[in-house]
């Protein structure tokens, strides 16, 4: 199953929203509505974003005003930019160019997602891995496989993996609706856990590794990924467990210096104050509502992409 694609004539995605409990195909046909899917979620994680913004271009029809509402639809997430420009690069060459450029960009995600999962699981040691993750970079974040979830599935097709632990990834649940799904779904072992039990399972020497996706990488190899990333780097220095970035190369982002340069999308105050519709805090409760934090370099052991191991 591809997360996103482009059939006959429009773009067709998972709508993330409605997982676990449907797996329902959206067929989108212009900019407002693509950019109410990112927006709210429906097609997430940087690969797919880029996939997206890149098919996007196709759906604007040269219209300036619409590519630049999609390139900004989400702040963080550098491959959305990347692929809108990827794609526009070649509107001179009419609609027919620009739709090649996109569904090039399609393709080459799905090879980088392969050779991230192989250069993964040749860097990390042992035959019976237990791996702890956060939030989804499954093949739900990209178009295929994935990245930090792709490295776990070559594992698992190698006999290497003993189990996954995967973090809830509160206020929106990314880990428990959606990683959870993936590792059912590919036959992988696997526990949910608490975000919060993390760093504490970490010191207690239950994980070999932590595998995290990214949303943005700057240029000194500080990393911007789903909120509760830090937190875990923390844990895996404090117990001396490699601590590693999956992503294409594409999600380095050279223009931003380091992680002080990114910025950080504050989502709304309703994801956390409720859940599914569901009040669980006092009416009018403020809250805060980061979407992404930042993993300083140094607690960063490598970054895997699709051409390299790099150690920041």
């Amino acid at each position: 199953m591809r997360t996103i694609d482009w059939v006959d004539g429009a773009v067709e995605l998972v709508d993330q929203t409605l997982l676990p409990d449907k797996c329902v195909m959206l067929r989108i046909h212009t900019v407002d509505e693509l950019v109410d899917a990112i927006q709210r979620l429906a097609v997430r994680g940087a690969p797919a974003l880029g996939v997206a913004g890149a098919l996007g271009v196709v759906l604007a029809d040269g219209d300036p005003e619409q590519i630049a509402r999609l390139r900004a639809a989400r702040p963080t997430a550098v491959n959305l930019a990347w692929g809108v420009d990827r794609a526009a690069a070649h509107l001179p060459e009419g609609r027919e160019a620009v739709l090649a450029a996109a569904l090039r960009v399609r393709d080459d995600d799905i090879a980088a997602c392969k050779a991230m999962g192989e250069r993964g699981a040749d860097l990390l040691e042992g035959d019976r891995l237990r791996i702890m993750t956060v939030c989804n970079t499954g093949g739900l974040a990209a178009v295929e496989r994935g990245t930090a979830l792709g490295v776990v599935q070559t594992l698992h097709e190698r006999g290497r993996l003993a189990e996954v632990l995967a973090l809830e990834t509160r206020p929106l649940l990314q880990g428990a609706r959606l990683t959870t799904w993936e590792l059912a779904r590919m036959g992988a072992p696997h526990r949910l856990i608490a975000d919060s039990a993390g760093p504490y399972l970490l010191a207690k020497g239950e994980v070999d590794a932590v595998l995290i996706g990214a949303d943005r990488i700057a240029a000194n190899g500080d990393t911007a990924n789903k909120i509760g990333s830090y937190a875990l780097a923390l844990g895996a220095e404090r117990a001396g467990v490699p601590f590693i970035v999956v992503a294409p190369e594409s999600t380095i982002d050279q223009s931003t210096p380091s992680g002080d340069h990114i910025t950080i999308e504050d989502r709304a105050a309703d994801e956390v104050v409720s859940f599914g519709g569901v009040r669980v805090a006092p009416e009018g409760t403020p809250a805060l509502n980061p979407a992404f934090d930042v993993t300083p370099h140094d607690l960063i052991t490598a970054i895997v992409t699709d051409k390299r191991v790099i150690r920041p």
